[in-house]
Order: structure tokens, then C-alpha cells, then sequence
């Protein structure tokens, strides 16, 4: 007989979990007790706030394909989980939060620190579930890990009564990896893999869309083999960017709001449209009465729900996309595309001319460029680095010029758009891929919203790189502002910290950089010290970023400076 706290534990261990983030309190104190003795198969990172060991957790899961783990306590522990657990419902990000609660005899009495967490999660979670007695433990766990990680992947909440934590059960494991009303992967339907293959057999100029479904079904290579055999052009959604190599031959870039030009208006001039493990997201779309209507529709996806959400579909292909793509490659037809494939060049060099180089290169003497800071870490990387950001001007700027040669390189708030993301994702990436150089980038608004995480990496000493981009403002309020709202910065002006003193004083290093010719020093300088580092790059106060697609707009009504924002 054991408690069922040292059955969490024990499951916990079974599933192949060996970290958790997490920060105790009253009603999780039992599972903390006995966490004691399972430090040489744990490891525990405390973190500063209950959001933090959600967004560690989904950073964490990005990199090593594990389900991440955050433990919380009741009240407003289990509250302040809330958005880290919607952020991963959004980016299908597997992960299990486990939350104290109150005894269950005081269930529904007010008790201190009780909160209704399977009411308030349950529509934000692919499963919410009250552990109530010892005797459900093993199983609930094992049913939330299989849950989290199958078929589209996402956020699971287990809300663990304190005198379920004490009681004893004759604790038994048995994995689960069925269960009767929950099919995660659907059943391949062969005619539409045969029409989607005749369709794709016939195109003149067919067009993937990646999204990050290749990247979470492990189907990197499946999608090279497709592409090649019927030599596809492809773009990327911001999260399924490092599923391909960034110097690709067939990869043209990223799609959407501030994605590249070639994809964006090759998408409405293609004949055939294949989108792949992704969800027609506004942003990527923009006005959907005006998206992609010349072409047909393949939509390869392993959630039923997503077909013909937002742009309908002439062949659905359901399934693992690992599955799929193999089955539709196998019957395809090699094919030839090379006219097609070239007609990107124009928009390539128009998008080179008109903003690339003015950001990675910038003459004259003008400020720091954000561009320019971002592509010059990843070229000192070697491109082989994870690339974390937080939400805004930063994210944007970062996910456009980081280069990828490696999948799961990106790690970013994508759906929900949550700033404060990016310092514990950090952590998290660092835990999950240990043995890769982590960079986050991030704006001086976003670093503040979850600054204390600097105390995470200050107790776990994990050899982050932190590049603060500095314009002191809100970045891409502001630059909305600027175009759409006649230039009245309400509320966007910040007046920040000494970031560099604020990174002392954690025991991080540190270094201020303004000058373009102190840049390249200042990036060997943090890549080769040994543990954490913050350079803050205090860059152009009045950065944009383009191109841009105007919110709601169409897709191939893209701005490309600043003469063009009248359009």
C-alpha cells in the first residue's frame, strides 16, 4: 500500500516523464513531500510563477516530442495556469498540468483556496478530470498522458483532491493506449488518397502549405520525398517553419500576415493548393472571400474538425500525416515544375530589394536593426540553434530572418499570441534539448510580463542566451498604431528597467550593445560564455516589420515600406 501521492509519482515515472516545473503550496504540500525522495528520478524546476511552469512545460514538449509536466496548487495556482493551458490547447502542445485541490469532503463549500478548475479549464483542454481517491491515480494519469500526446496533441488538467494525495491504494500501473470513445488517429480513407494524388498528378502549378502537424506526426522526411517526387513549392505556417531546412530548394518561405511574398501570392495563383497538418488561420489566410478561390483544395489533417472550418476543401485527406503523405507519394506520378518554381524568383528579389536587405544590411548610419541582430546570432550559430520567442515586433522579426537547419527549432506563441511566452519557454527548450544552443528573442515588453523566470535560470544556472530587442515601446501596438490609427501612441511608450543591472543582479551575464560595429563582438562575446546571458540590442525606436498583410485584407495586398502604407 502506498499513498497516492507516491502513485502520481510512480505513473509519472512509468510514462517516461524525468522533469517537471512546478511551485508547491497548501493543497499540493503531500505530493511535495514525497517528491523528496524521488529526486534522483525527478527532477523538479521551481519556477517564479504558476505561468511559467506552463509556458517551461510547452517549450519543453516543442523540442524533445514529450508531453511536458507542470504541478501546481490549488486556487490561485491552479488560476494563474490558465493561459500557459489555452496558449498549448492552440499550438496542440502536449501537456499535462496537475493542480492541488482542496479535500474532497470540502469540495463545493468555499473552502480557502478552492476553485472550480475542471469547470474553467474543461473547454480550454482535450481532458479535465477531479481525482478524488487514491484508488483513480494510476489510471487518470496514464488516460491524461495518452490523451495529451495522441492523435492532435494538447493540454490536459488533472485537479488532485489533497486527501487523494494521503490516502492509500494498492497501487497497480497498466498503460493505457485505448480508449473506447476516443479515436485519435481516424482510419485512412484510400479514394481520397486516390483523388488527392490525380489531383496533384494533373497540377500545372500545385503549392504546399506546411504546417506544424508535419512537424508533430514526425513526417519531415515523408514530406522531402512527397515534395521532391512531384516537385512541389512549399511555404510554412510560423510554427511548422523548421519542418523543412531553411535553404531548401523547394521551401519559399513563410505564409501569412508577415510572411514572405512569393507564398503569400502564389497561393492565389496556384491550381492546386495542398495544405498540410495546418488550420487556415486568419492570419494566414486573410480575407477568406478572396483566398485561394482559382485553386482546388487538399487538406491533409489528422482532426476532422478542421475540414472546412475556414476554407472548404474538394479532397479531404484524413490521418497521421506521416501516413498519409507516404500513401499519396506512393502513387504519385514524378513530375517537373520548373517553370512554376521560377516565377517566385521575381517576388523573391522584389521582397530582397524592398525589405530583406534593408534589414539584415542596413547602410548608412542608422539605427540597430532588428533584422540585422536576429540574422547575425543565427549565422553564428550556424544555424543549428532553437529559436525561442515571446509575442509581438520580436516574434515576427525572429521567426522571418532565424534560419533553421534542423526540425523542432522554432518555439513560439502562435495561436493564442501570449507575450510573457518566451523566458520560461526558454527554460523549457533548454531543459528538453539540453545539448542545443537556445536563443530566445524577445521585446521589452514581453521580457517583463514573466521577468522574475530570470530566478529560474538563475537557481537551474541553464546556459540560455536572452537577446532583449529594446525599442521602449510595445512594438507591434505601436506599429498598428502608426498605420492604422493616424500615428496616436496611446498607451504603447515604455519607460524600462536597467536590463543589463536587473541580469547582474540575477547572477546573469550581461551587455548593452548600440553600435553596429560592436554587434558581431557583443554576439561572439554571449555565445562563448559559459551560462545565461542577456544582450540587450537597443534597436530603431520606430522598427516595423514587413512585408504585412493589412488585417483582414487580402492576401496579395501585401505593404512593403513605408511609400506603400498609403495603399
Amino acid at each position: 500500500m502506498i499513498t497516492g501521492s507516491d502513485a502520481l509519482l510512480k505513473t509519472l515515472i512509468a510514462e517516461g516523464v524525468d522533469t517537471l516545473f512546478g511551485y508547491p503550496g497548501g493543497q499540493i504540500i503531500p505530493f511535495y513531500d514525497r517528491l523528496y525522495d524521488y529526486h534522483d528520478k525527478l527532477k523538479h524546476v521551481l519556477v517564479r510563477h504558476e505561468q511559467g511552469a506552463t509556458h517551461a512545460a510547452q517549450g519543453y514538449a516543442r523540442v524533445s516530442g514529450k508531453v511536458g509536466v507542470a504541478v501546481v496548487t490549488s486556487g490561485p495556482g491552479a488560476t494563474n495556469t490558465i493561459t500557459g493551458i489555452a496558449d498549448a490547447m492552440m499550438d496542440s502542445t502536449p501537456m499535462v498540468v496537475i493542480s492541488g485541490q482542496v479535500p474532497a469532503p470540502l469540495l463545493g463549500t468555499d473552502a480557502f483556496q478552492e476553485i472550480d478548475v475542471i469547470g474553467i479549464t474543461q473547454p480550454i483542454t482535450k481532458w479535465a478530470y477531479q481525482i478524488r481517491k487514491p484508488e483513480e491515480v494510476a489510471w487518470a494519469v496514464s488516460r491524461a498522458f495518452y490523451i495529451a500526446s495522441s492523435g492532435r496533441p494538447g493540454p490536459v488538467v488533472l485537479d488532485f483532491a489533497k486527501d487523494a494525495q494521503t490516502g492509500l491504494v494498492d497501487y497497480t500501473y497498466e498503460k493505457i493506449n485505448y480508449i473506447r470513445s476516443y479515436q485519435p488517429v481516424p482510419d485512412i480513407e484510400p479514394e481520397n488518397i486516390a483523388a488527392a494524388t490525380e489531383l496533384i498528378n494533373q497540377a500545372k502549378k500545385p503549392f504546399a502549405l506546411v504546417g506544424q502537424g508535419v512537424i508533430l506526426s514526425g513526417a519531415e522526411k515523408e514530406l522531402i520525398a512527397f515534395l521532391e517526387k512531384a516537385d512541389i513549392p512549399a511555404g510554412s505556417t510560423a510554427l511548422g517553419l523548421s519542418a523543412m531546412p531553411s535553404d531548401y530548394r523547394l521551401n519559399k518561405g513563410m505564409i501569412g500576415m508577415h510572411g514572405n511574398v512569393g507564398p503569400n501570392r502564389k497561393t492565389n495563383e496556384c491550381d492546386v493548393l495542398i495544405a498540410i497538418g495546418m488550420r487556415f488561420d486568419d492570419r494566414v489566410t486573410g480575407n477568406l472571400n478572396t483566398y485561394a478561390k482559382q485553386a482546388k483544395i487538399i487538406h491533409f489533417d489528422i482532426d476532422l474538425s478542421e475540414i472546412g472550418k475556414n476554407v472548404p476543401a474538394d479532397v479531404p485527406v484524413i490521418g497521421d500525416a506521416k501516413e498519409t503523405l507516404a500513401a499519396v507519394t506512393g502513387l504519385l506520378r514524378p513530375a517537373t515544375h520548373t517553370e512554376w518554381i521560377e516565377s517566385f524568383t521575381p517576388d523573391e528579389k522584389e521582397e530582397s530589394e524592398k525589405v530583406i536587405l534593408k534589414e539584415i544590411d542596413p547602410q548608412g548610419d542608422c539605427p540597430l536593426q532588428m533584422g540585422e541582430v536576429i540574422r547575425k546570432v543565427s549565422e553564428a550559430t550556424g544555424h543549428n540553434a532553437v529559436l525561442v520567442t515571446d509575442v509581438g515586433q520580436n516574434q515576427m522579426m525572429g521567426i522571418r530572418y532565424f534560419k533553421y537547419n534542423r526540425t523542432r527549432s522554432v518555439v513560439t506563441s502562435g495561436g493564442l499570441g501570449t507575450m510573457g511566452y518566451g523566458l520560461p519557454a526558454a527554460i523549457g527548450a533548454k531543459l528538453g534539448a539540453p545539448e542545443r544552443t537556445v536563443c530566445l528573442f524577445t521585446g521589452d515588453g514581453g521580457l517583463q510580463m514573466t521577468i522574475q523566470e530570470l530566478g529560474t535560470i538563475m537557481q537551474e544556472n541553464l546556459n540560455v542566451k536572452i537577446i532583449v530587442l529594446n525599442n521602449n515601446f510595445l512594438g507591434m501596438v505601436r506599429q498598428w498604431q502608426e498605420l492604422f490609427f493616424d500615428k496616436r501612441y496611446s498607451a504603447t511608450v515604455m519607460q524600462n528597467p536597467d536590463f543589463v543591472g536587473i541580469a547582474k543582479a540575477y547572477n546573469i551575464g550581461s551587455r548593452s550593445v548600440e553600435k553596429r560595429e560592436e554587434l558581431q563582438d557583443a554576439i561572439r562575446e554571449m555565445l562563448e560564455y559559459d551560462g545565461p546571458y542577456l544582450l540587450l540590442a537597443n534597436v530603431e525606436t520606430h522598427c516595423m516589420v514587413y512585408p504585412m498583410v493589412p488585417a483582414g485584407g487580402t492576401i496579395t495586398n501585401i505593404i512593403m515600406g513605408k511609400e506603400e502604407e498609403a495603399l
